[in-house]
């Protein structure tokens, strides 16, 4: 089997129409029926909504937890707007981005792990699970997760879905795109001492 990866060089939202068109490419194959997208504010889910109208597929929105911030920027009335549309948006608990999650600094050992290939790539395995948790997917289901980094989407991968009690039947299948990730010599390594010190913590 050959398939085509897209890497970009930047980050950010100037990537979401080509991430969108290339997840379109990838529809065409006709094995997959859900997409699963993050989003913050709900403007990626706005584009999203529109450049996926009628494509056949269900959109699984992800914004962030209630009191992940203060405040949920996640407009209400867009909830309503994606269920009316027979889609769904679920606010859930997001596994790999709480602080010493039940005591634990797993977690985020976890989605350090997964940020070394991007935060896209790790933000896609979070959602997955997340919406296999809400019985919104079937394990072993094939779907599209859709991400970004900061803003917008840069990343989509082709997973089966898993719930995350059933974290080793997760699969990502193939890599749509993904931004090249190089590695900033500024970059703090505070998230990484800051794990260190939560597992000795516990220890």
């Amino acid at each position: 089997m050959e398939s085509r990866t897209v890497y970009f060089e930047d980050i950010g939202p100037e990537n979401t129409l080509k991430t969108f068109e290339l997840v379109e490419e990838r529809l065409r194959g006709g094995d997959i029926k859900k997409l699963v997208i993050a989003s913050t504010t709900g403007a990626t889910a706005v584009k999203a909504l529109d450049f996926f109208k009628d494509q056949g597929v269900k959109i699984i929105v992800i914004p962030h937890q209630f009191g992940f911030r203060e405040k949920n920027y996640f407009p209400e009335e867009l909830v309503n707007t994606i269920k009316e549309a027979g889609h769904e948006a679920h606010f859930g608990t997001m596994l790999f981005h709480t602080d010493n999650f039940y005591g634990s600094g797993v977690p985020a050992l976890m989605a350090n792990l997964l940020r070394c290939f991007s935060q896209g790539v790790k933000v896609c395995f979070e959602i997955t699970l997340m919406a296999s948790d809400a019985g919104l997917l079937t394990s072993g289901e094939k779907v599209i997760a859709i991400a970004g980094t900061g803003g917008g989407s840069d990343t989509a991968l082709v997973m089966q879905a898993a719930p995350s009690p059933r974290l080793r039947r997760l699969r990502a299948n193939e890599i749509i795109c993904k931004p090249l990730n190089y590695l900033n010599p500024e970059e703090s390594e505070d998230s990484f001492v800051k794990v260190r010190n939560m597992q000795q913590k516990n220890v």
